[in-house]
């Protein structure tokens, strides 16, 4: 398993609203930017897992606010695979800010894994590769790797 840097962004003015602070949407997105770089940084991006004919299907998402993010704040989102087996797959977050520590978020997102038609897949049995790719971190908690 090779070392995962997590991910980190930095809070733009265009994500605050007119009380100043992150608007909630942006949370959500943040997380997809978490997968997204994760992906990456494992060895298989997001492309070349669709160029092999996989798809990760949003099913859910939610977010659990506890402290807000303001302009210029940076933050880490720490994703976590809490649940893998090979056809579904729950990922769970923390957003903390990088200053201070403190946690500003929690929240998970539930997936699926479908073809290119949104035919759902096996990964285990069709993609072997993919499999292993998030089997590998189940449960691994990346901000102690």
């Amino acid at each position: 398993m090779d070392k995962i840097n997590l991910y980190e962004h930095r809070v733009s003015y265009y994500e605050t609203d007119q009380m100043g602070i992150v608007h909630h949407s942006n949370y959500i997105r943040w997380f997809e930017d978490a997968r997204i770089d994760f992906l990456e940084q494992a060895g298989f991006s997001y492309k070349k897992m669709e160029d092999t004919g996989v798809m990760i299907v949003v099913l859910g998402a939610s977010c659990e606010y506890k402290i807000s993010a303001r302009f210029g704040d940076r933050v880490i989102v720490i994703p976590k695979i809490s649940e893998f087996n090979g056809f579904k797959m729950k990922i769970t977050y923390r957003v903390i800010n990088k200053e201070n520590g403190s946690l500003l978020a929690t929240g998970e997102t539930l997936h699926c894994f479908t073809d290119l038609n949104l035919k759902p897949v096996r990964t285990k049995k069709d993609h072997p590769e993919i499999y292993k790719l998030f089997y590998d971190y189940i449960d691994v908690d990346l901000d102690k790797i």
